[in-house]
Parts: structure tokens; sequence; C-alpha cells
């Protein structure tokens, strides 16, 4: 019983955080600074739930940052998005299999 409980004050708050906003707002938002913080939520909420997982996805958290490091660095150089992806999984495929050589 106490999982519907659960669900219920789960979906009730999931709603009130969705219809809240748009009851309580209803005209057009004149403020620069608030204008501009909305315009970036989506954009830092993606790289907050992305940014654990690039360090994670390997099994060396270094070989995830050499390859976010060789994407930044290849997007600074208005490279297309298929050839980041595909360079980012060969730093780290080599990163990974050279680890080993490196620590013994």
């Amino acid at each position: 019983m106490k999982i519907y409980i659960y669900i219920l004050i789960s979906a009730v708050v999931s709603f009130l955080l969705r219809v809240l906003p748009l009851t309580l707002i209803r005209g057009k938002i004149e403020n620069r600074f608030f204008r501009s913080f909305l315009y970036y939520v989506p954009y830092v909420t993606l790289a907050v739930m992305i940014f654990p997982a690039i360090l994670h996805a390997t099994s060396s958290p270094a070989a995830g940052l050499l390859a976010l490091l060789f994407g930044v660095v290849a997007a600074n150089f208005n490279i297309g998005l298929p050839e980041i992806a595909a360079g980012c999984c060969i730093v780290a495929f080599i990163f990974e299999t050279a680890i080993p050589y490196f620590i013994k």
C-alpha cells in the first residue's frame, strides 16, 4: 500500500511543478537576467547528466577525460559531430588499451 502512496505523491509533485509556472506566470517574462537564466537551463541540465557518464563509461576515468578533452578541442576547430564522436571513441579505445602497458 505504501508504494501507491509514494507513486501518488510523486505524480502530484510532478504535476504541480509543471502546472504552477503556467498558472502563476501569465505574461511575457521581461527580466533580462531571468530570461537568460531560463535559456541556459536545458544545456546545463544536459551537461550535468552527461559529464559523469563520460568519465565512468570506460574502466579508467582518465580515458574518459582524455576523450572529453579531445572532443572539446575538436569542437573548437568546427569539426562535425560524427567525426568528433568517432574521434572520442578512438581516443578512449587507444588510451584504454595502452593503460596496462604504462602501469607495469
